[in-house]
Formats: structure tokens, sequence, C-alpha cells
């Protein structure tokens, strides 16, 4: 007697698209080291760069694009600008990362 094969849902393409262009804002070292970095804090633009040890405004230019992906968002205090990481799954993107390293 065969058993049937469970029905796996298909992801809509418009996900994938949505996903696979989120992804390609990840696969970059300073970006994926941001979402590291702001996994439990809140850093400004400053902070991060002396982290990463890049120029302020180069810094500034990964985390527009992050923003503009919605995968950061940001609040200012005064002149300062705080960011945090506004989308979950780009915390399980550094945990799967780090689940890899120790596989």
């Amino acid at each position: 007697m065969k058993r049937k094969a469970a029905t796996i849902e298909r992801i809509p393409a418009d996900v994938l698209e949505s996903v696979a262009a989120a992804l390609r804002v990840l696969a970059h070292p300073h970006r994926l080291r941001v979402c590291e970095l702001l996994e439990n804090t809140d850093l400004s633009v400053g902070q991060l760069a002396a982290e990463l040890a890049i120029s302020p405004a180069a810094c500034s230019q990964h985390l527009n694009l992050m923003r503009a992906h919605g995968l950061l968002s940001c609040r200012r205090d005064g002149k300062v600008v705080y960011y945090q990481v506004a989308h979950p799954h780009a915390r399980n993107v550094i945990h799967c990362i780090r689940d890899h390293m120790q596989a």
C-alpha cells in the first residue's frame, strides 16, 4: 500500500522575490556584522562605524540600504540616530550563521 506524501504549501513567487532581495542586501560582511552588533542593543552610526572600522559615511550607506529593505529601523535622540533590527528574520540569519559554524 502506497503512502501519500504530505503536501507542502509552495511559497508564493512574490514572497520569494522579496526574500531574495533582502538576502542580497544581507550578503555583505559589513551588513551581516551590523545585524550581529544590533542583535541585542541599539547603536549609533558612529558606534557602528567604529566597530566595523569604516567611515561613518560608508556605514550610513549600508544602514540606509538596510532600512530601505525593512531590515533596520532607527530612532533619533537629539542629533544622534540609533539603529535597531526591525525584522526578526535578520536576527535569524545571524543565528543560522552561528549554527553553521558549530556544525
